[in-house]
């Protein structure tokens, strides 16, 4: 007979068992001095991190997941949980006592921490620190006692809520270890790749040509030298899509202000970001407080920031090719002011299905998950049902199903015009269908600069191209964007039909509409810099646009584009740089 297949508590029981006669393996040899410090430092330092990822997994079973009928479940579950505390209470002790006294390898690789404030050790191991010392730590747990070393070679624990990073104190932190946050939201992990990575994963990176492997022509951008137009270029993946809806989406902690409700998106193979990473904000109801929606209805342009309408291009061949959506928010804590960003949950749409075939246009209703995605999903705790007994097992599951955080999208079709226009973008982009006209007029820019004007395709001089040098910066800015659609669709309604499709008069009235505009706004001293979820700088940033467009509405009239505004004394204007007026190849193509 084959052999009978063991339940998930009782192969955790199995771990523990194992994890339990390593430590106990350890534990003689250190007192016995088999082994030297170091590598038992090391081996301590494996079984705690073992020790840990047991209990997470032991604290997700539930009696569902096991294949037969378990008695006193509830009672064994409990037990492997005291022996698993037992463990990890004994390999702490054990690290603090194999910690060396002066400065070791993983000590001098750790981060460095400020204490915020003055802290007294209550029990044996604890690390007694004053406001303003420096602490090395040596290890992070879960748990939010962190090991960690002084200046004099004292080894011991210390709460994190009393450490700040030397770079900044991360309120998210903070509010999970004060239990202001509830379960199901975390850090924000694409917020984090933004800060961290600098412009790798900004929109502004990926609208740059993309350089061949010879480095001498590029990859991504053809002219057809019998129209003069960017040459159409297929990708593996090139699609529009609207979100919809957000549902039954959990409410921050008390204690904070919501300062933006947002969602981060880009493609994503379950194991790496492939695009940028686009953010589109949520409008919300205080009547509805758990829903979101997006693209509002309102008078003149929608803001591309709550355009809910986008469009992906990849050309990767990954079977698990999807879209990755990252529900967050924007908090500031009404105690201390500090800002800090928070996930909401996450959710993924793989664009092929099992036989590899495109998915069909049509909604999706995707249910959020909780943790990192970069890590295997992790459903939403939902509270238990009221008012369903728990042996009718449909009733509550269907109401546990409705109250499930979902995300609603909306895969559709694009007209031919925007499929033209789409088919000349760079390969790899995630942006809003609304800029997708702007895009392809900058392309065609980018073009004609590069691969007709240029003497040879090795010279690598600096050109001289105001927008093409500035053009990215706008997708960073997206309210800049927003006033250069404004400032063009103005244009456009006066053109006539025959104006709108000669393609060498719409790029001589771009370069005016643009050169008159955004531009000159770049260089404005009255503009406060941007910062995402900041409604007093927004605000200010809205108002200075309005009356600075307003003001030089005539300017694209004039014979020379407007350039007049630069040298009028009523309009001031930031000193121009040589970055400013020049396309740098080598520095700006990727």
């Amino acid at each position: 007979m084959p052999p009978k297949r063991k339940g998930p508590l009782q192969l955790v029981q199995r771990e523990v068992d194992e994890i339990k006669k390593q430590v106990d393996s350890l534990v003689k040899d250190v007192e016995s001095g088999n082994g030297y410090t170091e590598e038992a430092f090391r081996r301590c330092q494996e079984l705690q991190m073992s020790a840990e990822k047991t209990q997470r997994t032991l604290m997700k079973l539930t009696k569902a997941d096991e294949l037969a009928p378990v008695g006193n479940y509830d009672q064994r579950k409990q037990e492997e949980e005291r022996r698993l505390q037992d463990i990890l209470e004994r390999v702490t002790t054990l690290s603090l006592e194999l910690s060396p006294a002066g400065p070791s390898t993983a000590a001098r690789d750790a981060s460095k921490e400020d204490t915020l404030s003055n802290f007294k050790g209550e029990q044996e191991g604890d690390l007694s620190v004053q406001r303003g010392e420096i602490l090395k730590i040596i290890r992070k747990t879960a748990d939010g006692w962190w090991l960690a070393q002084d200046t004099k070679g004292n080894t011991g624990l210390v709460p994190k809520t009393y450490l700040q990073a030397l770079s900044g104190l991360d309120a998210t932190d903070v509010l999970s270890a004060l239990g202001a946050i509830p379960a199901g939201f975390g850090t924000s992990h694409l917020t984090k790749l933004l800060e961290e990575e600098g412009q790798t994963y900004r929109g502004s990176h990926y609208v740059q040509p993309e350089l061949s492997q010879s480095q001498l022509s590029f990859s991504d951008l053809f002219l057809d030298p019998d129209t003069g137009k960017v040459r159409a270029r297929q990708v593996q993946t090139c699609l529009c899509f609207s979100l919809w809806s957000c549902r039954m989406i959990p409410t921050p902690g008390v204690g904070v202000q919501v300062l933006s409700r947002h969602i981060r998106l880009c493609a994503f193979d379950k194991t790496q970001v492939l695009s940028n990473i686009h953010t589109v904000r949520a409008t919300y109801n205080s009547k509805s407080p758990k829903t979101w929606s997006f693209s509002p209805r309102m008078t003149g342009i929608l803001p591309s920031l709550l355009d809910g309408d986008c469009f992906l291009r990849c050309n990767s061949a990954h079977p698990n090719l999807g879209i990755l959506f990252e529900l967050g928010v924007t908090f500031i804590r009404n105690s201390t002011g500090d800002r800090g960003d928070l996930s909401c949950g996450w959710a993924y749409l793989n664009l092929t299905d099992d036989s590899g075939n495109p998915l069909p246009n049509r909604t999706y209703e995707l249910t959020l998950n909780s943790g990192s995605p970069f890590e295997a999903e992790v459903p939403m705790e939902i509270a238990a049902t009221r008012g369903c007994k728990r042996s009718n097992q449909i009733c509550d599951k269907m109401l546990q199903a409705r109250r499930q955080p979902k995300l609603i999208i909306k895969l559709k079709s694009a007209n031919s015009r925007t499929r033209t226009q789409l088919s000349i973008l760079p390969d790899t982009l995630l942006h809003s269908l609304s800029c997708v006209h702007l895009l392809a007029l900058h392309r065609q820019l980018l073009a004609d600069t590069l691969l007709m004007d240029r003497s040879t395709m090795q010279n690598a001089d600096l050109i001289c191209s105001p927008i093409l040098s500035t053009f990215p910066v706008l997708f960073d800015q997206p309210d800049l964007l927003d006033a250069l659609r404004s400032a063009w669709l103005e244009a456009e309604t006066s053109m006539s039909r025959a104006q709108k499709r000669d393609l060498p008069y719409l790029k001589q009235e771009f370069v005016k509409v643009y050169m008159s505009s955004v531009y000159f706004l770049l260089h404005s001293p009255s503009l406060p810099p941007h910062r995402l979820a900041d409604p007093p700088s927004e605000e200010q940033r809205a108002r200075v646009l309005f009356s600075t467009l307003d003001a030089l509405k005539q300017s694209q009239s004039l014979p020379s584009g407007g350039l007049e505004v630069f040298v009028d004394p009523n309009h001031q204007h930031h000193a121009f740089d040589i970055t400013e007026l020049t396309f740098d190849l080598l520095n700006m193509a990727r």
